[in-house]
């Protein structure tokens, strides 16, 4: 997906806030929630997110998706990761 048709998206799902994100290369976050739901798009980097014994990595072009309060670990690339992420 495109940045423009994702914004497009994001908008019309009612996804006000939209904050761009940068997590440095081979980093990590542990398993941690988020008050909100947020719907991100890769742009550069991968990024690696584990939902109990489930893994999937995102690379430039995809979109990924977390409900409110869905527990889940990041793993970053080798070349860290920017994306797009729209909250609410």
């Amino acid at each position: 997906m495109h940045r423009d048709e994702f914004l497009a998206l994001l908008s019309s799902e009612g996804f006000d806030e939209v904050v761009s994100v940068t997590r440095e290369p081979n980093g990590s976050l542990d398993v941690h929630a988020h008050p909100f739901e947020a719907k991100a798009l890769i742009l550069e980097g991968d990024l690696t997110i584990r939902i109990g014994g489930n893994e999937n990595t995102y690379r430039p072009g995809d979109v990924f998706h977390l409900a409110t309060n869905i527990e889940h670990a990041e793993q970053y690339g080798p070349d860290g990761v920017s994306y797009l992420v729209g909250r609410k």
